[in-house]
């Protein structure tokens, strides 16, 4: 499922003008990494919940800035099992 997400990810940053060509799951998406803006970020977040059926909360964009690719996709994988276990 991670790679489903992370492909999922990569995906919609292309389409949102990233370059994600030097991206791995080590990538961050904030200023040492992406450089996506909190717009950015906020988009991104709609574009998953969207697709995997998941929520964030407004207070989790400045988490999301923090993170990995990796580490988001794991974090999308974790909210999406429990939902598909109902």
């Amino acid at each position: 499922m991670t790679d489903e997400i992370r492909a999922f990810l990569l995906a919609a940053l292309t389409e949102m003008k990233y370059d994600v060509s030097d991206v791995d799951d080590d990538t961050v998406f904030g200023p040492a990494g992406l450089d996506v803006d909190s717009l950015g970020l906020a988009e991104l977040a709609v574009r998953v919940e969207d697709r995997f059926a998941v929520a964030f909360d407004d207070d989790e964009a400045e988490e999301l800035a923090m993170m990995t690719v990796g580490e988001f996709s794991r974090a999308v994988a974790a909210r999406i099992a429990p939902a598909s276990a109902h």
